[in-house]
């Protein structure tokens, strides 16, 4: 009888725990759904580019400071494959060894935003990629020399 009423026990405090489980994943995964997908938009020398975050807490920690205010970034060459220009804040990393293509967004060192425009591997943090645009259009965009850079939530 004991060994019996113990495998009920033992059946319902596993059925909650499961349950508080089940809800703590359900509430994870709402509150990670607000930056799934998450947009911003980039403005750079008169023209207006979307780009698409990946979900980490370096994009998370962005787009809670985007919707503060908007952020206004002056950038210089670096290397012939890259736009770098640094943060007044710094953001968490999530860096991992990657190869980066054109239209790629980066963190370096959390505190430098880096827009792509050729390839490089290294150890960074992405943030996402600007949507629908080929490696030439960019470097147009982009032009020689610095460039100031706004972003704002896509709203």
């Amino acid at each position: 009888m004991n060994k019996i009423v113990i495998l009920v026990l033992i059946f319902i405090l596993g059925f909650f725990v499961f349950k508080m489980i089940d809800k703590e994943k359900i509430n994870n995964d709402i509150e990670n759904e607000e930056y799934s997908n998450m947009k911003i938009k980039l403005e750079i020398n008169n023209y207006e580019l979307t780009a698409t975050l990946v979900d980490n807490s370096s994009t998370q920690a962005l787009i809670e400071k985007l919707k503060e205010s908007d952020i206004t970034i002056n950038m210089n060459d670096y290397a012939n494959m890259e736009k770098v220009g640094q943060l007044d804040f710094s953001l968490p990393r999530n860096d991992q060894n990657i190869t980066t293509e054109s239209g790629d967004l980066i963190l370096y060192q959390g505190n430098n935003f880096v827009i792509y425009y050729d390839t490089n591997n290294w150890s960074l943090t992405k943030l996402g990629k600007i949507d629908n645009i080929d490696k030439q259009q960019l470097k147009n965009i982009l032009g020689s020399g610095s460039v100031v850079v706004t972003l704002s939530l896509d709203e």
